[in-house]
């Protein structure tokens, strides 16, 4: 179990319910705690949990912050860098990567040389740099722990297993517009869009949980995290969340992790690893369901996942230009520029464009994404 935490991302989705953990075992102290701009909920973390360290991206709202914080004992850093800061903070065991996009690969990158665990919820790290990440975690012999639910449970499948595997088995809930077609997505809005049926999460994840680029982020994630290719990937739309993934081994037994949907548990386990404790109203009543069902992803609709899949195996810098391009394309969406179906049309575009660059370094990565940002 670790003593002490570093958590990038404090105030959104995953940072929360990372301190509701916290809450409920107190011996996990809080070193440093991040946002990208909401200081009034970082005030109030940062008055209850008291970090030795607050950073804010937002140098004018860091400045504000500093204020607000004076009677207290806590630095407060603002800016991009202030991020590595935090990650990179003495005494801290464990840094929780719960920022979004691309944005947590410098950090995640710092933290390991400086001999942190990552608790990895930034899933945007393995995907456009897994190749480097995973290679310093091996070199600087720290642990690469999943946060996200379908990954914490593949983990926990293994069991150290991995040399086993026949294939992976990764489930999606299907996002808000399972079971449509093309034809009825032309007019979606955003708030369609973010009504995910049985997670709660940050927007957009839940914008990409419905056009299954979450889905397609998972799956390089997944290739990284457990050494295995892309083809040997399996997506299966679960729509009831309670399987949350599957390991099928060579002899074709299949293990499974299932929960109620709660991204407490995966959170709890990757701090308390491997040991399991006690966890509060998550129960699952497997009487409840009745019954579990799977099906297979509509492809031709949802065709982001295929396009994942495409830049999962020719690696280079093509899985950077997709999670890029679908981060320009949320956003445009969200401020009404671009239309829902044009999300997937957008990533596909502009990986159409780029000149995939093998084994790129992460200045490589960060221009390519940034070139593709112009568009915003």
């Amino acid at each position: 179990m670790v003593n002490k935490i570093s958590i990038l991302g404090s105030t959104g989705s995953i940072g929360t319910q990372t301190l509701e953990v916290v809450r409920e075992y107190p011996q996990i102290k809080v070193a440093a705690i991040t946002a990208n701009s909401n200081i009034k909920l970082l005030e109030a973390q940062a008055r209850e949990f008291s970090p030795e360290l607050v950073c804010v991206m937002d140098e004018k709202k860091a400045n504000e912050l500093r204020i607000k914080l004076s009677d207290t004992r806590v630095k407060v850093l603002g800016g991009r860098e202030s991020l590595i800061a935090a990650a990179t903070i003495p005494g801290a065991d464990t840094v929780v990567t719960a920022v979004v996009g691309i944005s947590g690969l410098r950090p995640t990158i710092e933290a390991i040389r400086a001999g942190k665990n990552i608790a990895l919820a930034n899933k945007e790290t393995l995907v456009t740099g897994g190749h480097i990440v995973t290679r310093l975690a091996k070199e600087y012999g720290v642990k690469l722990l999943p946060v996200d639910s379908e990954h914490s449970a593949i983990f926990q499948s293994l069991a150290g297993r991995n040399k086993e595997i026949k294939r992976i088995i990764l489930t999606a809930s299907g996002g808000a517009f399972v079971g449509k077609k093309r034809a009825d997505l032309i007019d979606i809005t955003p708030e369609k869009a973010l009504k995910n049926p049985n997670w709660d999460m940050g927007a957009k994840v839940t914008i990409d949980s419905s056009t299954l680029v979450n889905k397609g982020l998972e799956v390089i994630e997944a290739k990284w995290l457990f050494g295995v290719e892309v083809d040997r990937i399996k997506v299966v739309v679960h729509r009831q969340s309670v399987l949350h993934s599957a390991v099928e081994f060579v002899d074709n037994a299949v293990i499974a992790q299932l929960g109620a949907p709660d991204m407490r548990l995966p959170i709890q386990y990757a701090l308390t690893y491997p040991d399991r404790l006690p966890m509060r109203d998550n129960e699952l009543d497997l009487i409840q369901y009745g019954s579990l069902t799977f099906e297979e992803p509509d492809t031709d609709t949802f065709y982001a996942l295929e396009l994942a899949k495409h830049a999962g195996r020719e690696g280079g810098l093509l899985p950077t230009i997709f999670n890029s391009a679908d981060e320009v394309a949320v956003e445009k969406f969200m401020k009404g520029k671009l239309s829902y179906l044009g999300i997937t049309d957008f990533i596909a575009e502009e990986m159409n464009k780029f000149k995939n660059v093998p084994n790129p370094t992460v200045d490589e990565i960060l221009s390519a994404d940034a070139e593709i940002r112009t568009h915003i």
